[in-house]
């Protein structure tokens, strides 16, 4: 994986650039000393590092306004960062780059109940905004399992989802308002604080939530609230055979049932959490599937039978279905932690999403079998099975040689894998540095081109987050460049604008 060549001229005028960027933020804002600026060289993906030439922590949006101007005219690259949760490597810092850490902006600025309305700033962790509507029946839906500690505004970056998106949507789908700052320092509201408000509108809330900070910097969001369902329950289906649970996946949405959730455990992962949580399971269990249900209690009740038959027809070996509000929070934690407890089984793991459709979930299952041969790696399997977003965990030790750039091609043949059966990419966690170069893959020359024009148009010198996305520079310089041959354009005869 490589990173554009460091500028050795920025880097010399560190301490210079960090006494600037005092005056804008504050002294204790901008962080210079190594020990300092060490804790932000990577983000969720730590399998790439790399020191930031400073991080700054601005407090407010005419801070960030002031510190792009600066860095424009000093010709300096910035890279936004939210809590560095990350799993693309989106927050990558740059060894000649300033990191800019919206932490400080998190700030629930206002919630319109009427309006099922919150507006926020883009430091505020996920949860908190449910947090602060729960007293008035209201919540935010999009659930990503980092959202103890995840900000709203790199949710917005990356177009988070999470469990509850298969039936309540994506990050895109609950914005209805957003500021940015340009790199120019000029700010831009889309929509604004009501549902509807950029009905009519150029699409461009759409455009930036999921440009992973290639376009703007968000400073502020304004995000759809629901109704907490009257009921919730989950119900947990054990299954001897990884494709009886993939079957029965199939045959849940057949059915017309559009669960709030539904959620995907190998063997791996259920006796990993069972030993974190110290319980035990089922020796027979090969896969384990939670579906949510909800709505109200009549329709629930109606649902859980229904989910409950399909499963036991479909080889189900036990189901369990939440019966109080502690159980199903209970049943949903071994969910939550499943990343944490296989941390426990092996020194380092990489974790990719690619999304395929749910009826090749067999084909994409075995097909890992026979990587993990091929690599000489294992791996697991923890994954949004209702939308085919996958979540393949590839184990493997970082110190022993060779084994990372194993992890790596095995990481990417899955996501050539998913492409080539009718899938894409990313699911929810973005291109980053993880997917770039498998941007061809998906993408055609005049796609990524048609792509390359509209950062172009929003950051002409290319100063925010390089390196990110695409596998081949931009070169904004050459977008739009006539090119003329023997002293005379070619087709002469035709207007130009």
């Amino acid at each position: 994986m490589r990173m554009p060549d460091p500028d050795p001229a920025i880097i010399a005028r560190r301490a210079e650039l960090a006494g600037q960027l005092r005056r804008i933020v504050g002294p204790e804002w901008v962080l210079d000393d190594e020990a300092e600026r060490r804790p932000y060289r990577c983000d969720g993906i730590t399998a790439y590092q790399a020191t930031p030439l400073l991080v700054v922590l601005p407090g407010s949006t005419r801070e960030i306004q002031d510190v792009l101007r600066f860095c424009l005219a000093e010709g300096v690259k910035i890279v936004p960062r939210g809590s560095g949760t990350s799993l693309s490597g989106g927050a990558l810092p740059l060894e000649d780059g300033i990191l800019l850490v919206t932490s400080r902006l998190c700030a629930v600025l206002s919630v319109d109940a009427v309006n099922r309305v919150a507006r926020v700033q883009p430091g505020v962790a996920n949860v908190r905004i449910s947090d602060s509507v729960r007293h008035l029946g209201l919540c935010y839906m999009p659930d990503p399992s980092s959202q103890m500690i995840s900000t709203i505004g790199g949710n917005v970056a990356e177009n988070s989802g999470g469990v509850h998106c298969l039936k309540y949507g994506v990050t895109a789908n609950h914005i209805v308002g957003l500021e940015a700052v340009l790199v120019s320092g000029e700010i831009v509201r889309l929509g604004g604080a009501f549902q509807g408000a950029a009905d009519g509108e150029l699409d461009l809330i759409g455009l930036l939530t999921g440009s992973e900070g290639l376009l703007a910097v968000i400073t502020e969001i304004s995000v759809r609230l629901v109704p907490v369902p009257e009921t919730a329950r989950v119900v947990s289906m054990e299954f001897a055979h990884v494709e009886d649970a993939c079957r029965c996946v199939g045959a849940i949405i057949g059915a017309g049932i559009i669960p709030a959730g539904l959620e995907f455990m190998d063997r791996k992962v259920v006796n990993a959490v069972s030993a974190l949580l110290r319980e035990t399971c089922d020796p027979r269990t090969d896969a384990l599937l939670l579906c949510e249900l909800d709505g109200t209690a009549a329709e629930v009740d109606a649902l859980i039978e229904t989910v409950a038959d399909l499963a036991r027809r479909g080889g189900a070996i036990a189901v369990r279905v939440s019966s109080t509000d502690e159980e199903r929070e209970r049943i949903w934690r071994s969910r939550k932690l499943a990343f944490s407890a296989i941390g426990k089984l092996c020194k380092d793991y990489y974790c990719t999403d690619g999304t395929i459709p749910r009826n090749r979930l067999p084909d994409i299952l075995a097909r890992m079998a026979i990587l993990s041969r091929t690599y000489g790696l294992d791996y697991a399997n923890c994954f949004h099975a209702g939308d085919g977003n996958l979540h393949p965990i590839i184990m493997y030790d970082a110190a022993r040689p060779g084994d990372l750039e194993k992890a790596e091609a095995f990481g990417a043949d899955v996501l050539r894998a998913c492409v080539d059966m009718g899938g894409v990419l990313s699911g929810e966690h973005g291109v980053g540095v993880e997917k770039r170069d498998l941007m061809t893959h998906q993408f055609a020359p005049a796609d990524l081109r048609q792509q390359q024009v509209l950062k172009c148009a929003f950051d002409p010198g290319e100063l925010l987050n390089p390196g990110k996305v695409f596998p081949t520079p931009c070169r904004c310089a050459e977008f739009g460049r006539m090119h003329v041959r023997g002293g005379a354009l070619r087709f002469p005869h035709i207007p130009r604008f």
